[in-house]
């Protein structure tokens, strides 16, 4: 992004839907090769500020700076302009997004699910895509799944493909919105080791979930969103053992019962 070593920059961010607030005043930086946890109850904005990163919702006010671009807008004349949705299009395409539901294409293979966005958005030759495809197929623990349709997969396995496909555009910045949510408690740590893997190799990473043990083994800072406001930002052990916001020890308290 910079000389400073920032892939996020968010500075003062808004975002209303009618009268409901739900980010207000966000702003977080995330270094190259950082991985962040965000978590809080639901409605407190965690998913739609991946969803802002990503440009899948529009801001009311302030900026997002991610993985190079000023998302949603380009600079101009020294003014700021919005920008159209092919060109944001094309600044979406450093950034890979994991949803909770998994958004595979369900008419085709495993492998061609990997192999389409770059082989028609970024019109790259097929037999290179295919080779990388195969080796992001290796890295999820799914080699023997290429020629297999989404269907005939479990949840966990059909969102280790979704990982692979979203690694396949070579992002610079990994966005995951409650990956395992969806899941039955027996796949999700297939799901998480992948996701520990790609920290471990240097991924930038900001990463919505409830999975406390992951934020313990992977995150490098865990965030506790509330009300629509960052209440908390602090080291794993930190946040942990010694939070400083009370709504943090309240849903610690909530959360590690279960």
């Amino acid at each position: 992004m910079n000389d400073t070593g920032l892939v996020v920059a968010i500075k003062n961010v808004k975002k209303s839907f009618g009268n409901n607030v739900v980010l207000d005043g966000i702003n977080l930086d995330v270094s190259k090769g950082e991985v962040v946890v965000i978590c809080g109850r639901s409605g407190s904005g965690k998913s739609t500020l991946l969803r802002c990163i990503d440009q899948l919702e529009t801001v009311d006010s302030g900026e997002i700076r991610a993985a190079g671009h000023l998302m949603g807008f380009k600079e101009l004349n020294a003014k700021i302009v919005p920008l159209k949705d092919a060109s944001v299009a094309i600044q979406q395409r450093d950034i890979g997004m994991v949803f909770q539901n998994f958004n595979l294409f369900p008419h085709v293979s495993v492998l061609e699910n990997i192999m389409i966005a770059p082989t028609r958005i970024l019109k790259r030759k097929k037999d290179e895509v295919e080779k990388e495809a195969l080796a992001l197929l290796e890295r999820v623990g799914l080699p023997d799944k290429k020629n297999a349709y989404p269907r005939q997969l479990s949840g966990g396995q059909q969102q280790r493909i979704a990982i692979a496909r979203a690694l396949a555009m070579k992002p610079k910045l990994m966005l995951f919105d409650e990956p395992t949510s969806a899941l039955d408690p027996e796949m999700i740590s297939e799901v998480l080791d992948v996701m520990v893997d790609l920290s471990k190799a240097g991924m930038t990473m900001i990463v919505v979930t409830h999975e406390m043990g992951f934020a313990r083994a992977a995150a490098d800072r865990v965030i506790l969103m509330h009300d629509a406001k960052i209440v908390e930002d602090a080291t794993p052990k930190d946040f942990f053992e010694n939070p400083k916001s009370e709504h943090t020890r309240l849903f610690l308290s909530k959360i590690l019962q279960h």
